[in-house]
């Protein structure tokens, strides 16, 4: 029912769009270049609504300024004009409309007939159901936050650990928060949370969609739910599930006061955001937002029947990047997550969606321009997924010089040579060394890679090791959903064991995983609960499983793994010959006007140098590399050349010990080992081998030897 009560109603301002408190009212804008007309509905507590029509337009926005609208106050739009859907019009002034812009929405959506635009079983009809009820609404937010001393860590990329992780599935079953908070962004700020963090010597937690988004309805109908967040409503709010607040609006300062708390900790904010499509879906989807208000603006459309949506994403639609305003929504959104809520960078889902301008991937689209020359969203972290499913979307080491990647490469081939395939050592060269092969030609340094092992989509760690199938039963899709080609290795049983050597066999597995990874050249990506041995019962496409299966079980924790992993960052973070900012050249190293060894060197198990023979022999499964920390040809912010002590990684996918021979002395008069990981004890490991001396390198395992800067030429 609509209000007869009056309403002061004054012009207001075509910018900002959205809904903006100043402390005496809101201003409302709306963008819509094909309406005739728009109302602004306010809703009361009791969902008494009162409709407002909107008559000051410029520029194709709409907009008013309502005295006294404090926040809280919930809203939506109703759109006038052409529902023409072959013409790509689908305006319907019965569906209540989100704010693109709103900053919070409160509710969740009903999967009622009205809010479709078309009548079931008829999609080229037209239903003129009242969707007010079904939807959520969007909030008036209070702007003003105590940010007190906050300041941005900006941590350089060579000094960057990653945590990926979900709000709820970290905190969820954690028993030191207290539950009512447990799977909230307070939760994150949690004191043990963040001592976890920062234990393990994370610098930057990146979290998995936090935009608004909506449960699928075909999941609900099946007792799932959209766990993973992969299916945005609104691009500018934080989703309310993950906020212990029920008061509408209250996510948006707890939002604020968890990047607070981790910055406190020294801890950047990264947001996995995901501009490549809409929960609207597809033409069979709800009229909730974008499609009602300009739907040939924000979509792209078919050209020759319009009534039908290009997929590039698999979701049923894809954002037109390529419209102005689309881009101005976009960019406007990820400068108020930067200015607004202090994040620090961001991981873009799906990324080679947003380059398509026209229709190819295009690095110099109009997106990339504009990252490019804005002085905000510049100069945070932009870490690209680079693909989709359109034509040529694969576009790993394709992006602009300003852009990481996440590299599918490093990935697929250190899961490869672990678990002992042959014919990879090349290439894993190439990727333990930062994958210059890829981002050299374009300018690009070592930490344009975003190296990881997992990630939230697969198996994780544990799982890696213990599955060669994957076990999606859960997912009620006869367990055809997921990839089948995991790059897996069980060890020789499938799944969970009481054997206690196929158990250390796994054990040791992660080990080498984890410690790849973290001393790989790029930016290291560890998946939550890795470092504990979290597993989801070989299920590898968990997005719809929010439940004790992608939760992380504290209770059930793997203290062993997780010390093992605080070791090799601390390593790491002591070591900046483990992160270097340039790429290896292989030339040898000038000190005092002498040349020296090279930067780094490839040695034979036997200490001999690798030929071209052995690079390109089918059965190679083990190597060193020889790590130069005198020469690691690099300047601090002083002017000072920065070195290190000098280290040599043994590597061996062989199945039986092997023995490596230590190289002569003029790499090194003796070496320490730092690092094993056939043991996950830290236990003394004997005194200094000599130069030239022969170690053991147990079956499937990495060995770490140090010796002291100056030590070597």
């Amino acid at each position: 029912m609509t209000s007869a009560e009056p309403m002061s109603q004054w012009p207001g301002a075509a910018y900002p769009l959205g809904a903006t408190y100043d402390g005496s009212g809101t201003n409302f804008a709306l963008f819509s270049e094909v309406a005739d007309g728009v109302e602004l509905c306010l809703f009361d507590a009791d969902g008494t609504e009162t409709r407002l029509a909107l008559t000051e337009v410029d520029g194709f926005v709409w907009h008013t300024f309502l005295p006294g609208v404090e926040p809280g106050q919930r809203y939506g739009f109703r759109v006038h004009g052409p529902h023409d859907p072959k013409a790509g019009h689908r305006c319907n002034p019965a569906k209540l409309l989100l704010d693109p812009y709103a900053k919070a929405i409160d509710g969740t959506f009903e999967w009622h007939q009205a809010l479709f635009g078309y009548t079931f079983g008829d999609p080229d009809s037209r239903n003129d159901d009242d969707s007010a009820p079904y939807v959520p609404k969007s909030v008036v937010i209070n702007p003003f936050f105590d940010w007190g001393t906050d300041r941005p860590p900006r941590r350089e990329y060579a000094e960057t650990v990653i945590y990926e992780a979900h709000v709820k599935g970290l905190t969820m079953t954690h028993p030191d928060i207290p539950a009512e908070i447990r799977g909230t962004y307070a939760a994150i700020a949690h004191p043990v949370v963040l001592e976890h963090l920062t234990s393990l010597g994370v610098t930057a937690l990146e979290l998995m969609p936090v935009h608004h988004f909506a449960n699928d309805a075909t999941l609900q109908e099946k007792g799932l739910s959209n766990y993973w967040g992969y299916n945005s409503a609104g691009f500018f709010a934080p989703a309310h599930e993950y906020a212990s607040a029920a008061t509408p609006g209250a996510q948006v300062q707890e939002f604020k006061a968890m990047v607070r708390a981790l910055h406190g900790a020294g801890i950047e904010v990264i947001l996995d955001v995901v501009y490549n499509h809409t929960a609207e879906g597809n033409h069979l989807g709800p009229t909730v937002s974008f499609r009602g208000i300009d739907n040939a603006a924000y979509y792209r459309l078919v050209d020759d029947d319009k009534r039908y949506y290009l997929d590039y994403t698999g979701t049923g639609n894809s954002l037109h990047a390529g419209h102005p305003h689309t881009l101005q929504l976009i960019m406007d959104s990820l400068r108020y997550w930067i200015t607004e809520m202090h994040v620090d960078g961001f991981r873009f889902d799906l990324a080679s969606a947003l380059a398509r301008e026209f229709y190819d991937v295009d690095k110099l689209s109009a997106f990339f321009e504009l990252v490019q020359q804005d002085p905000t969203v510049s100069q945070v972290k932009l870490i690209a997924e680079p693909w989709d499913l359109g034509p040529g979307g694969y576009q790993v080491g394709n992006f602009p010089p300003q852009w990481s990647e996440w590299n599918g490469k490093y990935r697929d081939t250190v899961r490869d040579f672990w678990r002992g395939q042959p014919a990879t050592l090349g290439e894993f060269a190439s990727r333990i060394t930062g994958s210059a092969d890829l981002y050299e030609p374009s300018t690009r340094r070592p930490v344009a890679s975003i190296n990881f092992v997992t990630a939230h989509d697969g198996f994780t760690l544990r799982d890696l090791v213990s599955y060669n199938e994957k076990h999606n039963e859960a997912n009620l899709e006869d367990n055809k959903d997921g990839e089948s080609h995991n790059r897996s290795w069980n060890c020789g049983v499938e799944g969970r064991t009481d054997d206690p050597q196929v158990n250390a066999v796994r054990a040791r597995q992660q080990r080498n995983f984890l410690a790849t990874l973290l001393l790989s050249q790029g930016v290291p990506m560890i998946g939550h609960g890795d470092e504990l041995g979290r597993t989801q019962d070989g299920n590898n496409n968990a997005f719809c499983q929010d439940n004790e299966l992608t939760w992380v079980d504290w209770d059930d924790a793997d203290h062993a793994l997780r010390e093992f992993t605080r070791r090799v960052t601390t390593l790491r973070a002591a070591h900046p010959v483990f992160r270097r900012r340039r790429f290896f050249d292989g030339l040898p190293v000038r000190r005092s006007g002498v040349e020296g060894l090279p930067d780094i060197d490839w040695l034979r198990p036997d200490g001999s140098p690798m030929t071209d023979a052995d690079w390109g022999a089918g059965f190679g499964r083990a190597i060193a590399v020889f790590l130069n920390g005198n020469g690691i040809a690099e300047v601090d912010a002083r002017g000072r050349r920065v070195v290190d002590d000098s280290f040599l990684l043994c590597f061996s996918a062989h199945d039986q010990p092997l023995e490596f021979t230590l190289p002569g002395p003029e790499f090194g008069a003796a070496w320490d080992i730092v690092l094993d990981t056939a043991d996950d004890d830290a236990g003394d490991r004997g005194g200094p081998r000599a130069a030239g001396a022969v170690v053991t390198v147990q079956a499937r395992s990495l060995l770490v030897l140090r010796t002291p800067r100056d030590a070597a030429s």
